[in-house]
């Protein structure tokens, strides 16, 4: 994100006069969700939103599982909602995550060239396989060799509930420290689908944005906030 985020960490990134963050806290919030907290590392001390915060005080050593360790506290007692932070999605694309069935739930976007193509040259450069059967997820996280690996991209938006969870724990013993601290999510969910864990998806219908470049806030400038029903290629 270059010079953007060298005050603010890419989630207080302004869209359309308002932090991604906020976006996304309206949206969870319009479907129902009134408890949120945020786990904070890079520039921690900019973070004044009045909620519950954990902390990643590794954050410069770690990845986004390690991240999401230090919300055990949640996770261990209520079901929850993860969403990563640079993304912008729509209260209906929160409530139907959150009425899903399923013990750990993701999001996918089934129309996810037609973005990918507006983002990238080449969009295969940046996807990542995805392929799914009656519901559940048969492979994630891949390098694709061509668009028929794709049916669909995951967004960074998932529900663990409380045995899901421990799910989760319980496959994480296998990774010494040194391990976890460089998992990825796609890497963790990739692991639970072979180790036999169910990961249920489900696809929206409504558009959303991942944020990952300066290039990608132009482009989404451009564009009528979701909020307001403009949704790329639907």
């Amino acid at each position: 994100m270059g010079n953007v985020t060298s005050k603010l960490p890419k989630c207080r990134t302004v869209l359309h006069n308002k932090e991604l963050i906020q976006w996304q806290i309206e949206a969870l919030m319009g479907a129902g969700i009134e408890k949120i907290s945020v786990v904070r590392g890079y520039l921690s001390r900019t973070f004044d939103l009045g909620l519950q915060y954990f902390e990643n005080h590794r954050w410069a050593d770690t990845n986004m599982v390690t991240s999401l360790m230090t919300a055990e506290k949640w996770l261990s007692l209520s079901n929850c909602i993860i969403s990563y932070s640079d993304i912008v999605y729509s209260v209906q694309t929160a409530r139907i995550l959150l009425n899903s069935p399923g013990e750990i739930v993701i999001t996918y976007d089934p129309k996810w060239e037609d973005l990918w193509s507006q983002r990238f040259e080449n969009p295969l450069l940046d996807a990542e396989t995805f392929s799914i059967k009656d519901g559940r997820v048969l492979e994630i996280g891949g390098c694709p060799t061509s668009i028929g690996e794709i049916e669909g991209q995951y967004m960074g938006l998932l529900k663990f509930t409380v045995q899901g969870w421990k799910s989760v724990k319980k496959y994480l013993r296998k990774y010494s420290q040194s391990e976890l601290d460089k998992l990825e999510m796609t890497t963790l969910l990739q692991g639970l689908i072979q180790s036999g864990i169910d990961v249920s998806a489900v696809p929206i219908e409504d558009g959303w944005y991942e944020v990952d470049s300066e290039s990608d806030l132009s482009l989404y400038s451009e564009m009528p906030p979701v909020s307001q029903g403009y949704f790329p290629g639907y």
